[in-house]
């Protein structure tokens, strides 16, 4: 530590007045965090906001309907002009496994980062406790003071607030959840009138009893006991892995500052436990990595306010992996490590099937199936049929006229579908049809053909479908 360091005179008492009443909680109280400003505190709030997206996104509108539906009675997800049947499933199957990889890819690199900022249970906890610390007290001395103070009308008219505001949310959860599913519009006014279907009444019940006691009550203890995720973490973990970190070398030992003067036989923590104080699950950093440490940052923010008002070099508490602080190693660069290396390439393959799916979506599906029961009729003018199953999928938001056809075999005909058949949007229509070839143009067991299907109203919408027609050997 610089001259410079030991000698500067510090102001004691800020640092010792903002503490004074706290006290480390040991497991068996209520966290009460407390909240400091800081550049993570900061981005957390930001962070927090892309949920914003949640809460606004169903009341979006697009062409005059919902822009993002997920109508699972219809059997289709809807986002903006784009519509995604139980035939494309897989996409969605991709999509899902892109953002799991996401995570874990995530986690190696920086730890916990979707717990810290992004997480549902830390935003709604996050947001619950700032409405309680600003009416109960930001302190566990202040909050246990209002706890023990007889009722009165300010008391009761704080825990009335409190709780109802916590209700307000825990609903709006509820309801926003549903309005992904249905008109959220129409849902609002089911709900008013009573209207709404059972289904939609258990998912505001569920959401609203969840939210209320997992953001109000348990908290931490979700991520500490509930959450599978915490457990996992220290798989995804390795040594280049950067995570919030005490450098205990600097750190240690510890020692209160006596005189307005820095001690220097002590090391730069001056237990102040503004880290613990901050720490929404009630943990203390200095011990190492814990199960509860959710990546957030605020213990780093806290440290460093400290170590500005101490005149010492920020850093004590920082984002460090373990190579650094016990190996004295620079951190791998993400290019070397194999397991960075390895989710990125999942990752890469899953975006690019989702991409490839989404640029060739058709607004129809076409699917034709040799029925083989029996493979082929020989009629008493000598002729061969088959019967096949045309299935036509509309993905279009209209319904539509399609006009059936065949080609690539001579003498073929179609029959049993004579005049145009009309599909309603979102739906299939199998049809059975008969295919009937001369024999003498049937030299061999199989002979491939090709089912066409046009769009009476739009001909530039026209599939086909390869098959075959098979006949005696």
């Amino acid at each position: 530590m610089s001259e410079q360091l030991k000698s500067a005179e510090i102001d004691v008492s800020t640092i010792y007045a903002d503490v004074s009443d706290w006290h480390v909680n040991a497991g068996g109280a209520k966290v009460t965090a407390k909240r400091m400003a800081g550049r993570f505190r900061r981005l957390k709030w930001f962070t927090m906001s892309v949920w914003l997206v949640f809460f606004l996104g169903p009341y979006l509108r697009w062409n005059g309907k919902q822009a993002v539906l997920f109508d699972i009675p219809g059997r289709q997800f809807n986002f903006f002009d784009i519509t995604i049947y139980p035939q494309d499933i897989w996409m969605l199957s991709l999509t899902l496994l892109f953002f799991a990889i996401l995570l874990a890819a995530v986690t190696s690199i920086a730890g916990r980062v979707f717990c810290g900022y992004f997480c549902f249970q830390t935003v709604w906890t996050d947001v619950y406790t700032f409405i309680e610390t600003r009416l109960e007290g930001d302190t566990p001395q202040k909050a246990m003071k209002f706890k023990n103070a007889p009722l009165s009308a300010n008391k009761i008219s704080r825990i009335t607030v409190k709780h109802t505001l916590w209700l307000a949310i825990a609903l709006l959860t509820g309801v926003s959840f549903a309005a992904w599913f249905t008109d959220a519009y129409q849902l609002w006014y089911d709900y008013f009138h009573l209207q709404a279907s059972l289904a939609a009444w258990i998912v505001l019940g569920m959401f609203t009893v969840g939210t209320y006691v997992f953001a109000g009550f348990m908290r931490e203890q979700v991520c500490f006991w509930l959450c599978p995720y915490a457990r996992l973490q220290g798989v995804m973990y390795d040594q280049d892995t950067v995570l919030p970190a005490y450098d205990a070398e600097r750190g240690e030992p510890r020692g209160k500052l006596k005189k307005a003067a820095l001690d220097s036989n002590k090391g730069s923590c001056i237990d102040c436990k503004v880290c613990v104080a901050v720490c929404p699950t009630g943990i203390d950093i200095r011990k190492g990595q814990q199960e509860g440490c959710i990546t957030c940052g605020m213990c780093i923010d806290a440290c460093d306010s400290i170590m500005d008002k101490t005149n010492q070099p920020r850093g004590l508490i920082r984002y460090a992996s373990y190579k650094e602080l016990h190996q004295k190693a620079e951190t791998a660069p993400l290019y070397k490590r194999p397991r960075v290396l390895i989710y990125s390439s999942i990752l890469m393959m899953a975006l690019s099937g989702v991409g490839y799916g989404f640029a060739t979506l058709s607004t129809t599906e076409f699917q034709v199936i040799h029925n083989r029961e029996p493979l082929f009729v020989m009629l008493s003018d000598g002729s061969i049929q088959n019967r096949y199953t045309l299935k036509m999928l509309n993905k279009t938001p209209e319904n539509i006229e399609v006009q059936y056809g065949i080609n690539g075999l001579e003498g073929a005909t179609l029959h049993g579908v004579d005049d145009s058949v009309i599909i309603e949007s979102g739906k299939v229509v199998p049809l059975q049809v008969l295919v009937r070839v001369p024999s003498e143009q049937v030299d061999e067991s199989l002979k491939h053909l090709t089912f066409t299907a046009e769009v009476v109203s739009n001909p530039d919408i026209s599939v086909e479908y390869h098959s075959i027609f098979m006949g005696p050997k």
